[in-house]
């Protein structure tokens, strides 16, 4: 089985605790795993799984345990049909729901169907609404010795403190450029090759994504980018007041309310940094989130990035992804400024 610190090399403090805990039997009943949207938690959290599982773990030379991949539990996981592992994620809503947290309870307390243990994985730990996370409490406060819970939480969204108080947390980095870039590389080769995103497009992909390797792999392989080049157009021309709102809006709503509400927090946290002296992330951005920064003090760009977080709560609700991009979008044009009369 492959080792996931091999295959993405950031992973691997993570995954060596986790290891380390494993063999000398310390690892916690919960963990929670940190890190920005699309380093790779999802793939984290299923490597710990299947060592869990595994039935004949394998000692690397280091002494750090491994799964097989070819006992009954590894073949089960690699079918994607083993029963005692659970991944719970957001639904429809956009959170994870307390039906959802009631079913991880009652997969907590049955016994293994066909390993020793059991692992729950609950992708985006920070979107359990309030009635899930006040269900996940009680598991957590009455740990069972064969099960282990995994919570991935995207960086810069809370997971509430008495829930974080009853895990251990790692967080994983962000790698840097040329290691991204290198196994974004590693992928596209397996793609066929008139399927192949081009230099620049990856080049793209990696910029918007942050370094962000499974995330700039789907912005490369999806429709994003044109539809984020198109918004940013829209956006350029409504500060300049020669596009309607609506015009503009409609842009935005093309792309959808999580990945709209992802690119004006990008442009916010863009122009604070520029506030600061530092540099933007958003390189086709620049010129215009330079030319506000000259003129705006820094807790207006704060202000922008909380809307951007009552928009994203907003979308819980079914919030309209035009009517939110209409309102980040007022909230923008007012940065401009305002030209004085000639005298």
């Amino acid at each position: 089985m492959t080792d996931i610190a091999q295959e993405m090399p950031w992973l691997s403090r993570a995954w060596q605790t986790v290891q380390s805990r494993v063999a000398n039997d310390r690892l916690p009943h919960a963990l929670i795993l940190a890190g920005e949207r699309g380093v790779g938690k999802r793939a984290w959290a299923e490597a710990v799984g299947g060592l869990l599982l595994c039935d004949k773990p394998q000692n690397r030379e280091s002494g750090q345990p491994i799964a097989c991949g070819h006992c009954k539990q590894c073949e089960l996981l690699s079918a994607s049909s083993h029963p005692d592992i659970r991944i719970y994620a957001p639904e429809k809503s956009r959170m994870v729901k307390v039906d959802q947290v009631r079913a991880l309870s009652s997969f907590a307390v049955a016994s293994p169907q066909v390993a020793h243990h059991k692992v729950a994985i609950i992708d985006r730990a920070d979107q359990l609404n309030i009635n899930a996370a006040n269900a996940l409490l009680k598991t957590l406060e009455e740990p069972l010795p064969d099960v282990t819970l995994i919570l991935l939480q995207e960086s810069g969204r809370p997971v509430l403190p008495t829930i974080r108080s009853r895990c251990q947390t790692l967080s994983v980095p962000v790698p840097a450029n040329s290691e991204a870039n290198q196994w974004l590389a590693n992928r596209v080769q397996e793609l066929p090759e008139d399927e192949r995103p081009s230099a620049d497009v990856l080049a793209k992909a990696l910029m918007l994504s942050g370094n962000a390797p499974r995330l700039a792999l789907e912005y490369a392989t999806g429709d994003f980018i044109g539809l984020r080049d198109a918004a940013l157009e829209r956006f350029k021309a409504f500060m300049k007041s020669k596009v309607p709102i609506g015009e503009a809006a409609k842009a935005f709503k093309a792309m959808g309310l999580e990945d709209s509400l992802w690119l004006f927090e990008t442009w916010a946290a863009d122009l604070a940094r520029l506030i600061a002296g530092g540099n933007g992330q958003d390189t086709d951005a620049a010129d215009m989130l330079g030319f506000l920064a000259r003129t705006t003090p820094a807790w207006r760009a704060h202000e922008l990035l909380e809307m951007v977080k009552e928009s994203r709560a907003a979308g819980v609700y079914n919030a309209s992804p035009e009517l939110e991009a209409s309102r980040l979008l007022i909230a923008w044009q007012k940065l401009m400024p305002v030209k004085r009369p000639a005298a």
